[in-house]
C-alpha cells in the first residue's frame, strides 16, 4: 500500500489552518469536476482531491493524519503503526467509516475503531454529496461494536440537509448509533437549509437587456428569464427547485456580472463609445 500526502494532493502546506484548505479544495474541485473538467484524467483526480479534503478538513482526522509524521512521501511504501486502531480508537466520533470511493490508504487509517458503543452512541459523521442528500443515496458503513465488526447498508433518503440524524440499529441488543449527515462543499451549490443558492455570471449586456438563461437546478437545467436591468447582487427564485420536502426548498439564483476585459483595440473603442453615450455615474448614490 502506497502512502497520500493529502497536503499535497491540496496543494497546500502542513501549517496552513482549516479556511486555506477550503480554499484549495474548491478550487480544484472546480478544476477536476468531471461534468465540466477537460483535464486528462479528471475524475480520478477529483477522487483525489474529494479524498483529501476529507481527512483535512476533519480536525480530528487530520490530527491523527499528522501523528505519522513527515518522513513518509507519496508513493512510498506504507503500514500503519502496530497501535494505531488502538491509539486513533480514543475518538468518539470514529465508530464507522464510509467506504464509499476511498483508497486503501483511506481504509486502513479511518476504516474503524474498538470499543463498544453507548447507549444512543454518537457514531460521527457521515459524507454525502449534494446529488446524493438531493436524490437519496445507499451507503455501505463499516460498524465495530464490541469487538465485532459488521458492514451495513445505510438508506439515506431524499432531502437529507447538513446536520440531519440517521439511526442505525445495534447489533445483537446493542443499543443503536446515531450518525449526522454532513455535505461536501459544491462547485457551484451552496445550501441554506432546504433552499440551494448559485450564482449566475452575466455579461453586463445580457443584465442591461435581460435575457433567457439555462441555469443548472439538482433536478435538470431550467430556462431562467433575466429581467432588464438586472443588477449584480439581485436574486431571482426558481421556486420548488430547491431540497425535496414539505415543502420543497426554491433554488436561489444570484445575480453576478462579469465584465470582460478590454483586450483588443476595438474593445476599448466600444468601452469609450459606452463612456460617452451612458450618462451614468456608479457611485451617484453617495453622499
Amino acid at each position: 500500500m502506497q502512502y497520500k500526502d493529502y497536503y499535497e494532493v491540496l496543494g497546500v502546506a502542513r501549517s496552513v489552518g482549516a479556511d486555506e484548505v477550503k480554499r484549495a479544495y474548491r478550487k480544484l474541485a472546480r478544476k477536476y469536476h468531471p461534468d465540466v473538467s477537460k483535464e486528462k484524467n479528471a475524475e480520478n483526480k477529483f477522487k483525489e482531491v474529494q479524498e483529501a479534503y476529507e481527512v483535512l478538513r476533519d480536525p480530528e482526522k487530520r490530527a491523527a493524519y499528522d501523528q505519522l509524521g513527515r518522513d513518509y512521501r507519496t508513493g512510498q511504501q506504507f503500514r500503519p503503526p502496530p497501535d494505531w486502531s488502538q491509539r486513533f480508537g480514543h475518538s468518539g466520533s470514529q465508530r464507522f467509516s464510509d467506504l464509499n470511493g476511498f483508497s486503501d490508504f483511506f481504509s486502513s487509517l479511518f476504516g474503524g475503531a474498538a470499543g463498544a458503543p453507548a447507549p444512543e452512541a454518537d457514531a460521527g459523521h457521515l459524507d454525502v454529496t449534494v446529488e446524493e442528500a438531493f436524490a437519496g443515496t445507499k451507503r455501505r458503513v463499516m460498524l465495530n461494536e464490541n469487538g465485532r465488526a459488521r458492514s451495513v447498508d445505510v438508506q439515506i433518503p431524499p432531502g437529507v440537509i447538513e446536520g440531519q440524524s440517521l439511526r442505525i440499529a445495534g447489533m445483537g441488543g446493542s443499543a443503536s448509533l446515531i450518525f449526522r449527515i454532513r455535505l461536501r462543499p459544491h462547485v457551484l451549490y451552496v445550501l441554506q437549509g432546504k433552499d440551494v443558492q448559485i450564482e449566475l455570471p452575466l455579461a453586463p449586456w445580457e443584465a442591461a437587456l435581460g435575457a433567457k438563461v439555462a441555469v443548472p437546478t439538482l433536478g435538470g437545467t431550467v430556462e431562467l428569464t433575466v429581467p432588464a436591468g438586472a443588477q449584480s447582487g439581485q436574486k431571482l427564485r426558481l421556486r420548488g427547485r430547491g431540497f425535496p420536502g414539505t415543502p420543497s426548498g426554491d433554488q436561489i439564483v444570484i445575480i453576478k456580472l462579469v465584465t470582460p476585459a478590454a483586450g483588443s483595440t476595438q474593445a476599448k473603442q466600444a468601452y469609450e463609445r459606452m463612456k460617452s453615450e451612458f450618462n451614468f455615474d456608479a457611485r451617484a448614490g453617495w453622499p
